[in-house]
């Protein structure tokens, strides 16, 4: 049997912060812009302040599924699991951070959440499907 280290679910976790962010970012800028409220200042502060927040969850979400598995081998039904998990949790997480931030949970959260919800699920499965390639930080355990 193999698993994984703490130090793998702690570097996945920095590569998915980094596309996540500069997908928020993104989605932050253009969806404030669209609806006249363009804000550069805004899409950096709910980007900073998702990567450490969401680094957090992200490894706490990470080290469950790995409890939950119990093995390396992902199938595809279970990546998309794991990825609708996820996205459940993170796009809550969007949609608060952007309120705060913006000091309003009106429709400019709610979008920033949606759009990101649909760009950010298939970001996250292609990263999932990459990671299980990877070999870094797999331990073998004994039975």
């Amino acid at each position: 049997m193999i698993n994984e280290s703490h130090e793998r679910s702690l570097v996945k976790g920095i590569s998915w912060r980094m596309i996540a962010t500069t997908d928020t970012f993104l989605v932050v800028f253009i969806i404030t812009c669209v609806l006249d409220q363009c804000s550069f200042e805004n899409a950096l502060k709910i980007g900073f302040i998702e990567f450490f927040l969401k680094l957090l969850i992200y490894y706490a979400h990470e080290r469950a599924w790995l409890h939950l598995i119990k093995s390396f081998i992902f199938s595809k039904q279970q990546s998309l699991l794991k990825t609708i998990s996820w996205r459940l949790v993170a796009t809550t997480t969007t949609f608060l951070i952007s309120g705060a931030v913006l000091n309003e949970f009106n429709e400019i959260a709610l979008f920033i959440a949606l759009l990101e919800l649909i760009s950010k699920f298939i970001l996250y499965y292609i990263h999932e499907r990459i990671w299980i390639k990877i070999p870094l930080g797999l331990n073998k355990k004994n039975n």
